[in-house]
């Protein structure tokens, strides 16, 4: 759903309560549009996230891991010019509008007292985050506008802050019952129940529109033309008390469940979705928001930071893919070759019976055992002798192709299959840096072409992903062909325990033993983490081989991720991201 007013009200409604008083520590910009307060205080401390990107702006406590760009950004620096140290004195929101300020107690320059405003506008595309000072003079903003951006309000330092234009709709808890049933009497009878709240009132979500008239009416779609007179006194009745619940701050955290997935939030009871949907309560509007936004947040920003690279390689794939059946095709031919060489033995024999100018020659076919006559295309502009030389040169031609053919089909094999593991291993990328250590292999390896600057660029670095058994043994899991190299190769003792799936591109998995034998609960454990963590994802009996470190090798001039082994084992489990999350440490 919208992060609408009244659920923007809820949440708070529950900040309030926890951050005001608390000084903002620490200030980081993980992402162009989010900022992480560090907030410290009443013997606690919190991590407030402020979010103004179009199509999840929001406001919430947070317990995710961030991590920082290599340079902080500029509107970052700002921040922490301005605000790092400050003392929040009140968060409040103006009348049912989308909009959250924080009141900041700090200091100027000179050291004197002053108050400053932090306003965060969750107003969808036109999300923004403004710091202004005690005056309401705007000092900067993450999105500056300007004229050519807008007419009717610009968000420029030194200009006084102005909050967005008044919708042209009523705030539902500023009006009446008589005055809501005398404007729903004057609605189109062709309107639907939920377009009407929509287009009367602000401050409602679409889900929220639809929720009430199914509550009233028992479905989301009905028409006020097909109402009777008891459905309207029930309708504006139930509008009426919610209106109430929301004056009085009854807000409880609820996330709608598809299957595993959540697909939407709200702060009242949603039942329009019957059990299509698993209807669940959090703890906190912020436990709430952290759950809904993670993973999307995650895939999302991946996404955007990784497209064109996975264009480039799935370009260079696909490209890769098709050269090979050419060149398959073309040495299923070359496998003919010997039929040349027949034929140009045979014109040899025959040279005595030919004339220059002949363009068939009809002869016994003494490679077959039958030895029946066979008809020979030739070349009449050229001799007996040229034409005999002709098929022993398309035969050697053949002969020397297929060598080479080979030789191209197991590089482009090689090529496709070390391409095919890239794009798995971006999708198991959880931070910007997983993504920057790929580029950075791709471009060693000549996939991608480095950009052209005269600095030498930063070697990037990330940490495998890190699990523990059931019986304590800690399990690593790499999460590119750079890391599992290093994983492999480097960081694991020769008597550790490596799974990989077995014949699909998947992560390199370790199994820390310490020296000791590791139990089978164990190896189970990390077979169904290797099997998640793989292009087996959502299958079944998922074959996994898994041997001591000292039995893998990598072969000579072989490319990143790229093993053999010996003297293993296989197990076959079925992936299951619930074990991998609760192992997970």
């Amino acid at each position: 759903m919208a992060f609408d007013a009244i659920f923007l009200s809820a949440v708070i409604n529950e900040l309030s309560d926890t951050i005001v008083g608390m000084r903002i520590d620490k200030i980081q910009q993980p992402e162009k549009n989010k900022l992480i307060f560090s907030l410290r205080g009443m013997g606690q401390s919190v991590k407030l996230l402020i979010s103004a990107r179009s199509g999840s702006g929001r406001l919430h406590l947070t317990q995710l891991p961030y991590e920082n760009p290599q340079s902080p950004p500029m509107f970052c620096m700002l921040m922490r010019k301005h605000v790092q140290g400050a003392k929040i004195a009140d968060i409040s929101q103006p009348e049912m509008e989308r909009i959250a300020s924080l009141e900041l107690d700090t200091f100027d320059e000179m050291g004197e007292k002053c108050k400053k405003s932090l306003i965060i506008e969750l107003l969808g595309r036109n999300s923004n985050i403004i710091l202004t000072d005690g005056d309401g003079i705007i000092i900067d903003a993450l999105r500056r506008v300007d004229e050519d951006m807008s007419r009717s309000r610009r968000i420029l330092p030194g200009l006084k802050y102005q909050l967005p234009p008044k919708q042209e709709k009523l705030n539902p808890t500023c009006t009446s019952e008589n005055e809501r049933r005398s404007l729903f009497l004057q609605a189109s009878d062709s309107l639907r129940v939920d377009k009407w709240i929509l287009d009367t009132f602000f401050g409602l979500s679409p889900l929220i529109c639809r929720e009430l008239a199914a509550r009233a009416l028992g479905s989301t779609d009905s028409r006020i033309a097909d109402m009777t007179q008891q459905e309207t006194v029930k309708f504006l009745d139930t509008l009426t008390s919610f209106i109430a619940e929301t004056s009085a701050k009854y807000f409880y955290p609820y996330m709608l469940m598809d299957g595993k997935t959540p697909y939407d939030f709200a702060y009242t009871h949603i039942s329009q979705y019957g059990n299509r949907m698993l209807l669940t309560k959090a703890d906190t509007f912020s436990e709430l928001l952290d759950s809904y936004y993670s993973d999307r947040d995650k895939e999302d920003r991946l996404r955007q930071r990784a497209g064109a690279m996975i264009k480039s390689i799935t370009v260079q794939r696909d490209r890769t893919s098709r050269k090979l059946e050419l060149q398959k095709e073309e040495l299923k031919a070359a496998g003919n070759r010997d039929r040349y060489r027949e034929l140009g033995d045979i014109i040899t024999a025959n040279l005595h019976l030919m004339k220059k100018g002949q363009r068939r020659l009809v002869a016994a076919n003494f490679y077959s055992d039958a030895v029946e006559e066979i008809e020979i295309e030739l070349d009449p502009l050229k001799t007996p002798q040229q034409n005999a030389a002709k098929y022993y040169k398309s035969y050697t031609k053949a002969k020397t192709a297929e060598k080479y053919l080979k030789l191209q089909i197991e590089k482009g094999e090689t090529d496709l299959y070390y391409l095919n593991s890239t794009l798995e291993t971006i999708g198991k990328a959880e931070t910007d840096r997983d993504i920057a250590e790929i580029r950075q292999e791709l471009g060693a390896m000549g996939v991608l072409k480095g950009k052209k600057s005269g600095k030498k660029e930063k070697t990037v670095s990330s940490s495998p992903m890190r699990f523990r058994s059931s019986s304590g043994m800690e399990i690593l899991v790499g999460k590119n062909n750079t890391q599992n190299d290093r994983l492999t190769f480097k960081t694991a003792y020769k008597n550790d325990m490596w799974l990989h799936t077995q014949k699909i591109h998947g992560s390199h998995v370790i199994i820390r033993t310490s020296g000791e034998v590791p139990d089978d609960k164990s190896i189970e454990e990390a077979a169904i983490i290797a099997a998640l963590y793989s292009q087996g994802k959502d299958g079944q009996k998922i074959p996994v081989d898994y041997t001591l470190v000292k039995n893998v090798k990598r072969p000579p001039n072989a490319k990143p991720g790229m093993t053999v082994y010996i003297n293993y084992n296989t197990i076959y489990v079925n992936p299951d991201s619930e074990i991998a999350d609760e192992l997970r440490i």
